[in-house]
């Protein structure tokens, strides 16, 4: 089993989602701080991300947000986080995030989001990230993504092998589990990265 520590958490600020989703993401921090694993994430003050963070500290876990100095400035900002990293800009962030992180788990979100997996996928499969990804598919949010994962292996866009840089979650405590059992992955597939 992997030694966690520290789990990234990608997801949604939006606040006019299904309250599921919410309840979701809440549970993921208590899982979290039961574990006593620290959240890191965006440091938002919203939606699903504030879900997670208030969920984990209710629990008694800790939480260290990273967010861009203008996110700051708009007033986005957790105020009630364990730790705070303030970077220069997204890109800043989402490198903070992957170094401090020993695994990550995708939400639902928007676009944000979705540009962070894929990120953090692309970064995988070049050998620079090699631990755990899990894509936690609440109500079937990610099908259509998926799909489109299968299709880029099926027309040979990407390798076979490429589909072992994620696994999929439908449950937050399946989505741990699979942070804690997935192996680290094999930097010298980098190889693969050109068909």
């Amino acid at each position: 089993m992997n030694t966690l520590r520290r789990v990234c958490v990608y997801c949604a600020s939006s606040t006019q989602i299904d309250p599921a989703y919410a309840e979701c993401a809440a549970e993921l921090g208590r899982l979290l701080a039961r574990r006593h694993i620290r959240l890191v994430n965006g440091a938002g003050s919203m939606g699903l991300m504030a879900a997670c963070a208030d969920a984990a500290l209710e629990a008694g876990g800790e939480v260290t947000g990273v967010i861009p100095r203008f996110m700051v400035e708009q007033g986005w900002c957790h105020k009630g986080l364990t730790e705070l990293i303030e970077t220069a800009d997204m890109h800043e962030r989402k490198e903070v995030m992957a170094r401090l992180s020993d695994g990550t788990v995708a939400l639902p979100g928007g676009v944000g989001t979705l540009e962070e997996l894929l990120e953090i996928i692309t970064w995988k499969q070049l050998g620079l990230y090699d631990k755990p990804v899990v894509i936690l598919n609440t109500h079937g949010y990610f099908d259509p993504l998926l799909a489109m994962f299968r299709r880029a292996v099926d027309e040979r866009f990407m390798r076979p092998q490429h589909a072992g840089l994620w696994t999929v979650a439908s449950t937050p405590a399946e989505a741990v589990e699979q942070l804690l059992v997935t192996p680290l992955w094999d930097k010298n597939l980098r190889k693969f990265a050109a068909l």
